[in-house]
């Protein structure tokens, strides 16, 4: 029952898959977007291109690395935490030197 389960979903065409990579694509146009054709200060731009980025990592974590999936579904919150702030302080480790080092 267990590798009937398993060849079916095997066989399924991969929607999630297809709608990830479309969202990002959709998501990488729209920061474009605010980036080149508004006419937005740079700090909302920033804010905007910031927001988009969180938006798209979510995607594709749920998406492509399937965060869902493992140890009966359950999230790895310690893994996904710890990423998170490594994530957080890069960028803005990054945004405070790009600002303050003229």
């Amino acid at each position: 029952m267990e590798t009937e389960n398993k060849n079916v979903q095997a066989n399924r065409f991969p929607w999630s898959q297809v709608i990830g990579f479309l969202l990002s694509i959709v998501l990488t146009f729209a920061a474009v977007w605010v980036g080149k054709i508004t006419d937005l200060s740079y700090s909302q731009i920033a804010i905007i291109v910031f927001a988009i980025a969180f938006i798209q990592a979510a995607v594709q974590l749920f998406m492509f690395m399937h965060v869902t999936e493992g140890e009966q579904g359950k999230w790895q919150l310690g893994k996904m935490f710890s990423a998170a702030f490594f994530a957080i302080v890069i960028v803005a480790g990054s945004v405070w030197v790009m600002n303050s080092m003229h």
